[in-house]
């Protein structure tokens, strides 16, 4: 019988070591895994690679990870923002290495990872520096730089609901990066709000399938 879930947040990351590239979901705090990355700073790792659209808020979940140190590098569209002062004191000790993009084209980027593509071609942040180190090529007068898709170690995602087969829901705007994140992760780990059983969730209701995810953990933090 198959059964994704894991009852426990520390075991869902147990295999997480030093070193790994880590994609975590969420717009700010909404769709953001808080518990999985609470374990994961509980483990102790460090030297991570971390994807995410933006840079954690406060010290909550991947702002707890940057705070402490535990990031190497981070891939973000926003470093900067309301509440975000753990990157600001981290980039004071030059104790992390940031990387920009473009919130659509890392969107893009993923979704490619996802889908076992090499990358994609945009225009976006042609002749600035976000674009120095890529090639440029021309289609139809436009010039398009080449970006390389996004994949990851682990993929950390944050759920309404989920069912043992790794099926998910997710609710508003907590339906953001988390599904195209949950397909560019080798294992995708769901922290859900509502465990339902198989034949509950609508099928038309499923934003993740259960193919793309391999564990799935019931939390409860008061958030859907």
């Amino acid at each position: 019988m198959l059964d994704k879930v894991v009852s426990e947040v520390d075991a869902a990351v147990a295999d997480i070591g030093d070193g790994a590239t880590l994609m975590v979901g969420g717009f700010g705090l909404s769709g953001h895994p808080v518990k999985l990355m609470e374990a994961v700073l509980r483990k102790g790792v460090k030297g991570l690679t971390v994807i995410s659209n933006n840079a954690g808020v406060e010290d909550i979940g991947l702002g707890g990870l940057i705070l402490q140190g535990r990031v190497r590098r981070l891939i973000c569209s926003f470093p900067t923002g309301k509440g975000m002062w753990a990157i600001k004191e981290q980039l004071k000790k030059g104790g992390i290495e940031v990387t920009v993009v473009a919130q659509g084209t890392m969107a893009e980027r993923i979704r490619a990872g996802g889908a076992g593509l090499g990358g994609i071609l945009t225009p976006t942040g042609v002749g600035t520096e976000l674009t120095a180190n890529r090639q440029i090529m021309e289609m139809d007068g436009v010039q398009y730089a080449l970006e390389p898709a996004l994949k990851a170690d682990f993929a950390l995602i944050h759920a309404h609901s989920g069912d043992r087969w790794g099926n998910l829901r997710h609710r508003l705007a907590a339906r953001n990066f988390n599904p195209v994140m949950a397909m560019a992760g080798a294992i995708t780990i769901a922290e859900v709000a509502h465990l339902e059983e198989l034949g509950e969730m609508d099928p038309d209701h499923v934003h993740t399938p259960g193919i793309f995810v391999q564990r799935v953990v019931p939390v409860k933090d008061g958030r859907n």
